[in-house]
C-alpha cells in the first residue's frame, strides 16, 4: 500500500518537472534576422529578466545589466574623417611658393563632405553664378520672369564669361548690397560683395561657394526648381575654351561649371578659381576650388584641376592621410 509520504513525493514530481522545463525554455536563444542581414540574439537568463540583444558583428563589447546579466553590445565602426583625407590629398599636390589653395567638396548622393582651407579669396568670374542666383531670387520675390534682356545678359555672362553682361546684371541686382542680401538668404556667411563696380573682387571662401552650389544643384534651395534648372543649363554649356577646372575631375562629359581667372594688377599674380558639379562613377559631386598667388594662369589652372581630382578621390576614401597636419589655405611646398 502506498504511504502518505510516497503520495506526496509523486505529486511533487510534475511540479519539479514543470520548473525544469520552464528554466530550460527560458535559456533558449531566440535568433532572428533583419532584412539588412543583421542577426540579433535575445535570451532570458531567468524569470523576470529583460531581453538582451546584440548585433552579430565582428567586434562587440560586453557589459553587465542591473540584474547581473551580460549584455553584448555592438561596437560602432569608426567614423571616416574626410577632412583629414582631404588635407592629406591636398598635401600631395605640388603648389608653387607663395600660392594658396582652398577646396570644398560634397557627394550629393551620400551627403558626405569635406573642406580644406578657410581663408578669403577673390571670386573673379565665379561670382557670376552668385549674381545670377541673386537676380533669380529677386525675380521670384517679385513673381516675375526674367526679361529678354536679362536672359541675354545671363547667357553671355555664364556661358561666355562676358564682363559687360556681368556689370549690367550687377547693377540690376543692386551691386554689393543686393548680392549680400541674397547671400544671407542663400546661406553664404563669409562672402562680401566687391566695392562699386568691382564685382570680381568679391571676397568668398570655398565653403561658401559649396553652399552656393548646393543652392543651384540641390533640392533644398531658396531657388525654385525652374530657377535651378535654368542656371544649371547655362553652367552646362560653357564655351569650349573654358572647359577646364573642376571638370578635370569628371570621368566623362557630365559636368557643369563656372571658372574665374584674374591677374592682380598690384602683384602680377593670378587668381584661378573653379566651381561646379562633376559626375564620377555615376555619383554627383559638387566641388569648389579657389586659389591665389599663381605666377601664371596655366600654373593656376593646373593647380585647380589637380586639387579637384584629389578632392573627389579623397571623398571616395581613395587617398591616404598625410602624416603632416594641414593648415587652412596653406601653401604646400613643391
Amino acid at each position: 500500500m502506498e504511504s502518505p509520504r510516497d503520495r506526496r513525493s509523486r505529486r511533487a514530481r510534475p511540479s519539479r518537472t514543470r520548473t525544469l522545463l520552464h528554466t530550460a525554455l527560458a535559456l533558449v536563444a531566440v535568433v532572428g534576422g533583419t532584412a539588412a542581414g543583421t542577426v540579433y540574439v535575445k535570451a532570458r537568463a531567468h524569470s523576470g529578466a529583460s531581453p538582451v540583444s546584440s548585433s552579430a558583428t565582428a567586434s562587440a563589447s560586453t557589459s553587465a545589466t542591473a540584474d547581473g546579466e551580460d549584455a553584448v553590445e555592438p561596437v560602432a565602426e569608426p567614423a571616416v574623417d574626410y577632412d583629414a583625407l582631404l588635407a592629406g590629398a591636398v598635401k600631395s599636390v605640388p603648389v608653387e611658393d607663395g600660392a594658396q589653395v582652398s577646396v570644398a567638396v560634397l557627394d550629393l548622393d551620400s551627403g558626405e563632405s569635406a573642406s580644406y582651407g578657410d581663408g578669403a579669396f577673390d571670386t573673379a568670374s565665379i561670382v557670376k553664378v552668385d549674381i545670377l542666383a541673386a537676380l533669380l531670387l529677386q525675380a521670384q520675390d517679385a513673381g516675375r520672369h526674367l526679361t529678354a534682356s536679362e536672359k541675354s545678359y545671363a547667357t553671355t555672362m555664364i556661358e561666355n564669361s562676358d564682363n559687360t553682361a556681368a556689370s549690367a546684371l550687377w547693377q540690376t541686382i543692386g551691386k554689393a548690397e543686393g548680392l549680400d542680401a541674397a547671400n544671407e538668404r542663400l546661406g553664404l556667411t563669409a562672402t562680401a560683395g566687391g566695392e562699386g563696380m568691382l564685382w570680381g573682387l568679391t571676397q568668398t571662401t570655398a565653403a561658401d561657394q559649396l553652399t552656393l552650389l548646393q543652392q543651384v544643384f540641390g533640392d533644398d534651395s531658396r531657388l525654385s526648381e525652374v530657377s535651378r534648372t535654368y542656371l544649371q543649363g547655362l553652367m552646362g554649356h560653357i564655351e569650349a575654351d573654358q572647359h577646364w577646372g573642376v571638370s578635370a575631375a569628371a570621368d566623362g562629359s557630365r559636368w557643369a561649371l563656372k571658372n574665374g581667372w584674374l591677374p592682380r594688377s598690384t602683384t602680377g599674380l593670378w587668381d584661378i578659381n573653379s566651381i561646379g558639379r562633376v559626375t564620377v562613377d555615376g555619383r554627383n559631386h559638387l566641388v569648389a576650388v579657389l586659389s591665389k598667388g599663381n605666377s601664371t594662369q596655366a600654373k593656376g589652372i593646373s593647380l585647380v584641376e589637380s586639387v579637384a581630382k584629389a578632392a573627389v578621390s579623397a571623398l571616395a576614401g581613395d587617398t591616404p592621410v598625410s602624416s603632416a597636419s594641414a593648415s587652412p589655405s596653406a601653401s604646400v611646398p613643391e
